[in-house]
């Protein structure tokens, strides 16, 4: 984390919980589970827990950083070459993309976002964005729990032994508390479970193709102080004082997200 992050983090602490409890942890806000200071030769680090927006069983197909922005708001080159890509607002936009999850899905949505946006808003946030992944159910059976299987031979493929020459642990007894490892989550049948899908939501009947939309705000702690007014500033010389760029006011920022929202879940 950056040292304005970690500022913010400090700031908007109190707000976030008492936020999170008058919505009875109905948001799609980030779950922050703690923030660690690991201090190295006098240089500090600073660590922030969250919850994953994702399922440890159901793989992500589809990835979008979306900030209702179309000024210079596509993957480039570099990023469209990785397995699994982070495409943004222009790239939901010219795939055809929907989140298509029926009337009072929809409405329960929007609600959250809303307030979620305008609670961000009230403590001068912005920059922050929606991010969707997205589970095609017609993938093949195999693909729901890749991401726990890759770990898992990941761990395998580099684990070396304790008491080989070179691995730094010889001699070196297990401590009684280290955790052990993880089992597999259940295989998924069709229906959700919250302790794992906490930020997912099935698409309706009338969807094209069967998915599951992974849906939160993320990176949430920049602050709209002087860095983002040059910022802004800047842009609006570069693109023109009428181009959709991403740096504005927190609460324009929170009203064009909202308004990009609407257009694209049915």
């Amino acid at each position: 984390m950056q040292k304005e992050q970690v500022a913010e983090m400090h700031r908007i602490l109190k707000e976030y919980h008492q936020y999170i409890v008058e919505r009875h942890a109905d948001t799609l806000l980030p779950q922050y589970l703690g923030m660690y200071r690991i201090t190295i030769n006098d240089s500090e680090t600073y660590l922030l827990v969250v919850r994953n927006v994702f399922s440890p069983r159901l793989k992500i197909h589809r990835k979008y950083d979306l900030k209702g922005s179309t000024v210079a708001r596509q993957a480039s080159d570099k990023e469209r070459a990785k397995g699994l890509p982070t495409y943004k607002d222009n790239d939901f936009l010219s795939n055809g993309q929907l989140i298509q999850v029926g009337e009072e899905k929809r409405k329960k949505l929007m609600e959250m976002i809303q307030a979620d946006t305008e609670f961000l808003s009230s403590l001068h946030l912005m920059d922050y964005s929606l991010l969707v992944g997205i589970h095609d159910c017609t993938a093949t059976d195999h693909d729901c729990n890749d991401s726990f299987d890759n770990d898992a031979d990941n761990d395998a493929d580099g684990e070396e032994d304790e008491d080989s020459p070179g691995s730094g642990n010889a001699g070196v007894p297990t401590p009684p508390d280290s955790p052990m490892v993880a089992s597999p989550p259940p295989i998924f049948t069709g229906d959700l479970d919250p302790a794992i899908e906490h930020f997912a939501i099935k698409c309706n009947d009338q969807c094209p193709r069967t998915e599951v939309y992974f849906i939160s705000l993320i990176d949430i702690l920049t602050h709209y102080g002087v860095k983002k007014r040059t910022a802004q500033a800047a842009k609006t010389v570069k693109h023109g004082a009428g181009a959709e760029i991403s740096t504005v006011k927190p609460d324009q920022y929170a009203r064009r997200l909202l308004d990009f929202v609407e257009k694209i879940i049915e």
